[in-house]
């Protein structure tokens, strides 16, 4: 009970957060056929329960290809683009509504003692998409297959305005009567743009994104994106990694690429801090990196208002070239540093102060602090192998408690710093166990 309540009273800031934001969830037809694809149902009529508005967008090609089998068809390629023809048109509406119908019956779930009791979400499907052909490119006719021309942004508004579940499946239909075969990842992201969309979520086979050690990546930048969309190792992910970087290069904050296979993970990506799969930042280029002896000037351009205002402890530029290696900072593409912090392991090498987290004036309320601080965090907890992280402050105790520290005793710190407690500052400790 104890663990139950804690991490319930956890996830409150972030439903507070995506309360009435729009998130556009995006499922290829291999997560309808999954086993754990009631879960996932599950928890998006959590959201929608949380207030959420769901635009939901589905493929189906599994489905597709076992009706082309069935009447020993082929489906053709272009690159990564399908030749639609009339025979496989009509296998595409017939596995499209299939899957639609399968979404839309989970949705409608209600019995007694099952997550959906009382749910009574209503599901709304219809001709949102205005497509286009793909035409005749490079001497290859496309035929039914298309692209989005218009998303109808007013009739799924008013729809989420109602409290619906808005499905789009990978169909459009043109101002001629006709319609075309579309990739669910255009959908999606096309979707994502002219809803103005918070959060734009595919969910794919595999976890997220890996490094050259095969360790997941939490988090991209746009610059990063483009380059592993260069890299024919990243084939299997093109769709929803190219998906993800035009979504966030054309307004949505943040894009996210998590797995159907894992029980949870759409709610663990939303409502904890490490999350469960990779996140694609729009603003990409404010990266942050491990500080070099070349941005000494930076830092103490950020840190001596904050010195002169009595709030942090001076350092002076010799100290500080001797703790160069301590400092993580936030480059702005211009090359400005534009936020900085530092931690510094203790000699037990169990835990760290977290010391000079601190944001130029310019770009105050754009959460800098919060993602150096969770950069950090994760920095300690997994590649340091700390278990917990201390602070001394005078000035910014609130933020610090909003984001999961506790006040502590001098008696609590370890015996290294403690030593060097300064009692004219009267700094007020906290700390917080990263395990």
């Amino acid at each position: 009970m104890t663990d139950y309540v804690k991490f319930f009273r956890e996830t409150s800031p972030y439903i507070n957060r995506h309360r009435g934001k729009t998130f556009v969830i995006a499922l290829p037809g291999e997560a309808i056929c999954h086993s754990n694809f009631t879960h996932i149902i599950h928890d998006i009529a959590l959201l929608n329960s949380l207030g959420m508005r769901i635009v939901l967008v589905h493929g189906a090609r599994p489905q597709l290809e076992q009706r082309l089998a069935q009447q020993q068809l082929t489906l053709s390629y272009e690159g990564h683009t399908p030749i639609t023809d009339n025979l496989a048109m009509e296998c595409v509406k017939d596995a499209l509504g299939s899957a639609r119908i399968c979404i839309e019956s989970l949705l409608s779930m209600g019995l007694a003692n099952s997550p959906m009791h009382g749910a009574r979400i209503r599901v709304v499907s219809g001709n949102f998409i205005t497509a286009k052909p793909l035409g005749i490119r490079a001497g290859v006719d496309f035929q039914h297959s298309g692209e989005v021309r218009k998303i109808d942004r007013p009739g799924i508004q008013s729809q989420l305005d109602d409290s619906a579940i808005v499905l789009l499946s990978s169909i459009g239909y043109s101002s001629t009567g006709e319609a075309f075969n579309l990739s669910f990842e255009d959908v999606a992201t096309q979707a994502a743009i002219n809803l103005g969309a918070e959060k734009l979520i595919f969910l794919g086979a595999d976890t997220g994104l890996k490094d050259s050690q095969g360790h997941l990546l939490k988090s991209i930048n746009l610059r990063q994106a483009q380059q592993r969309l260069e890299q024919p190792q990243e084939q299997g992910f093109y769709g929803t990694l190219q998906g993800a970087y035009q979504a966030c290069l054309n307004g949505v904050p943040r894009s996210h690429l998590i797995s159907y296979c894992t029980d949870g993970a759409l709610l663990g990506e939303l409502f904890t801090r490490d999350g469960t799969g990779t996140l694609v930042l729009q603003h990409s280029e404010e990266v942050i990196r491990q500080a070099s002896i070349d941005d000494i000037t930076g830092i103490l351009e950020l840190i001596s208002p904050m010195e002169e205002q009595g709030v942090l402890v001076k350092r002076s530029r010799e100290l500080l070239e001797t703790e160069i290696s301590r400092f993580y900072v936030i480059a702005h593409p211009e090359g400005m540093l534009i936020a900085c912090a530092a931690v510094y392991p203790f000699d037990d090498g169990k835990a760290a102060e977290l010391a000079c987290v601190v944001t130029h004036p310019d770009f105050h309320n754009r959460g800098l602090a919060t993602r150096l601080l969770e950069h950090l965090q994760d920095k300690a907890k997994n590649e340091f192998q700390l278990d917990a992280l201390f602070v001394l402050t005078t000035q910014a105790a609130h933020w610090f408690q909003e984001n999961g520290f506790v006040a502590t005793s001098l008696e609590q710190l370890p015996l290294q710093k403690a030593k060097l407690y300064n009692y004219q500052r009267k700094s007020k400790i906290f700390y917080k166990h990263l395990t």
